[in-house]
């Protein structure tokens, strides 16, 4: 998780830093930047109007170009960024889907019930022609989009009566717009009772309703007064214009925002007296001031913040964010996280696929489930105080220059998302590539692996689960009701071979006991040599009809001891690792054993008290057929038999799992060994 969440902050580090360059290459090739003002008097008739469209003000009563470029200026500086936006904007010839309504609990579900938006329905009744015509609907839908309101367009004859109940007797426009200027409240119905049917006349008379729910201050008393005042709003937005009504981008965000951002419009074209305005900061007209309990910010200075419905709504759900647009927040950057699974799983392309949809359930339903405490947590009543610190953070956070500059970026990438995608492909790429040469470095297997055998792999590792899931999940010792299993025989014979013999992992073979042999009275390793030696010289002079037989003499013999020796400290005469040197086995075979022999023989009892308690007492390794040694490595399995470490490891991992002496399987447990109490050899008193 770390690691990709690594990547992902790399990945926004390189799209801050590609940014800049485009920012960069920009200005060598054209000589301006984004944030740079435009003269509206060097731009023609067609920019004008567009940019008056994107602002949402009327021009059609504007003929002239001087006129046009006034009403520019009143609304706000223009920037060379929201040109190059407008102009794309109305070049893209995208169409905007409008809703069709079912019925009455179609619209009423999303019209009636929809408390932070404007709709505009056209109304067709029975057996009419619709108020609008097609082309002029399509026209009107596309100039309003713009500023977030949706359209529709309900059919009488699909719910008559519903039709007949609200009083739509003939085709008419309904707008739907929020009657309080609290959140979630009531939402008020208006009819269009105009008689120009033209998409500019019902743009006036939407842009007019929607303006009536921002408060207006026509004079200095009045702002005095409300600069001043204390209420609920902690955040509030005025506008400082010589305007006769706001843009309706304006208005537009008033609505979006309800409940959240007050937002005031103060109208300057009568003033005559604006000492009051020099006295709060404001110097020219028109200007966006945001007024926050930490102070004032001038919007406008910084980058990306142009006068459009866009850059505005990001600037503002950064400051007052709702719950739900961190929620989404959250879901984007977890799910670009999980998709970084893709690049750094590395093998067959299934099974990268495979890891990437596991991937991406468990990130998400981890983050569903970590928000529902986070949201009973937010509605208890005692937290005001840390919501408002919170909120406060927010604001400090997001009006610096680095905040500016993350939200013109993000502006960027979302209204290029064919640029987002490539850029995230590419540094995907790079991270498989780079994940790619570093595990080849570390000779890992899994890069070469093909689709078949990672299937082939995947329904080996399901089976074994399947079948024997206590292999992997049983830490040895453990106390189980299943300990004495009686179905193991029964298993044996209702099931196939093939799945008697499942591959099954060797996790479990770490979680044996290990222990080393230890003998009581045990002599240091010269002393027995020097006492064997002395032993087998004592034999030679008895028997001396049996000299001529032998074939090396005593020298020989002690340097061939002396070759299997060494390996006899490590693993108890480690006749099993010198079954591979055969050069040696001839010669020190032999005086092994009978060196073996002689030491467990003699004064040399084993040491039991350092055995397991379930363990059964043996001194000879049944795999390797050789005798414990002092110091040598003892494994133990659940059955109780006992053998060489080495010895049973390499049985074990050669896929035998079960005792060689008793076929109990290696990997399950079985009820303990008891020894039996010696009895008292004291008579009794």
């Amino acid at each position: 998780m770390w690691v990709k969440l690594c990547c992902l902050l790399l990945y926004f580090l390189a799209l801050f830093v590609l940014a800049r360059v485009f920012e960069a290459v920009a200005w060598y090739e054209s000589g301006f930047l984004a944030t740079q003002l435009v003269d509206p008097v060097a731009l023609s008739f067609r920019k004008l109007r567009t940019i008056l469209e994107c602002r949402g003000l009327g021009h059609s009563g504007l003929p002239e170009k001087k006129d046009v470029r006034e009403l520019v200026e009143k609304s706000g500086d223009l920037m060379e960024g929201e040109l190059y936006s407008a102009l794309k904007e109305e070049e893209a010839s995208e169409s905007v889907s409008s809703t069709n309504f079912s019925g009455e609990m179609h619209f009423y579900e999303l019209v009636e019930d929809t408390k932070d938006g404007i709709w505009l329905v056209q109304v067709i009744a029975n057996d009419r022609s619709p108020l609008v015509g097609k082309v002029h609907w399509e026209k009107m839908v596309k100039k309003v989009s713009r500023f977030g309101i949706r359209t529709g367009t309900f059919n009488c004859s699909s719910d008559p009566r519903y039709c007949k109940r609200r009083g739509w007797l003939k085709s008419t426009l309904i707008m739907s717009v929020p009657q309080t200027s609290t959140s979630k409240g009531k939402v008020m119905l208006k009819e269009y009772s105009g008689r120009k049917i033209e998409v500019e006349h019902i743009f006036k008379w939407i842009t007019a309703h929607a303006a009536s729910r921002i408060k207006t201050i026509y004079n200095s008393e009045h702002l005095k007064e409300e600069w001043n005042r204390s209420d609920q709003y902690r955040v509030k937005i005025y506008l400082f214009a010589n305007l006769d009504q706001p843009p309706a981008f304006f208005s537009a965000l008033s609505v979006k925002f309800t409940g959240r951002v007050e937002f005031i419009f103060v109208n300057v074209e009568n003033w005559d007296n604006k000492s009051y305005m020099a006295e709060i900061g404001i110097y020219k007209t028109p200007s966006y001031i945001l007024r926050t309990p930490e102070g004032i910010y001038r919007y406008g200075n910084n980058t990306g913040e142009f006068i459009s419905l866009r850059a505005m709504d990001s600037f503002l759900r950064s400051l007052q964010p709702e719950v739900n647009d961190l929620f989404v927040l959250s879901l984007v950057l977890v799910n670009l996280m999980a998709w970084m699974d893709l690049f750094i799983t590395q093998g067959a392309t299934i099974k990268r696929f495979v890891v990437l949809i596991s991937t991406l359930g468990t990130y998400n339903s981890l983050l569903i489930i970590s928000w529902l405490p986070v949201l009973g947590f937010l509605q208890l009543p005692y937290l005001d105080s840390f919501y408002e610190y919170s909120l406060k953070l927010f604001r400090y956070s997001n009006t610096t220059t680095l905040a500016s500059w993350v939200r013109a970026d993000w502006m960027f990438y979302s209204s290029h998302p064919a640029l987002f995608l490539s850029t995230y492909l590419g540094h995907g790429l790079l991270i498989d590539y780079f994940e790619k040469k570093r595990r080849r470095n570390n000779n890992t297997d899994e890069v070469n692996a093909n689709n078949l055998e990672w299937l082939s792999s995947l329904w080996d590792w399901y089976t074994s689960y399947l079948f024997h899931p206590i292999a992997s999940f049983q830490h040895f010792p453990f106390d189980s009701d299943w300990d004495e299993d009686p179905d193991l025989f029964l298993e044996r014979l209702a099931f196939p071979d093939l799945w008697l013999h499942p591959l099954i992992p060797t996790d479990y073979i770490k979680n044996l006991p290990m222990w080393r042999f230890q003998c009581l009275g045990a002599h240091s390793d010269e002393e027995m040599l020097e006492t064997f030696l002395d032993s087998e010289s004592d034999s030679d002079s008895e028997n001396k009809e049996f000299s001529s037989d032998r074939e090396v003499s005593e020298d020989d013999e002690l340097s061939a001891f002396h070759g299997c020796s060494e390996g006899e400290r490590q693993c108890g005469v480690e006749a099993c690792s010198c079954a591979s040197h055969y050069c040696h086995r001839e010669p020190c075979e032999r005086k092994a054993r009978s060196y073996s022999s002689y030491s467990s023989a003699g004064d040399l009892e084993p040491d039991w008290s350092a055995w397991p308690s379930d363990m059964l007492h043996c001194t000879e390794c049944v795999v390797c057929l050789e005798n414990f040694a002092k110091g040598c490595l003892l494994m133990g399995l659940p059955c109780g038999h006992v053998f060489h470490q080495n010895c049973i490891v390499m049985w074990l991992a050669g896929g035998r799992h079960c005792c060689p002496v008793c076929r109990w399987a290696s990997y399950k447990k079985k009820q303990p060994y008891t020894h039996p109490q010696p009895l008292s050899s004291e008579p009794p008193s």
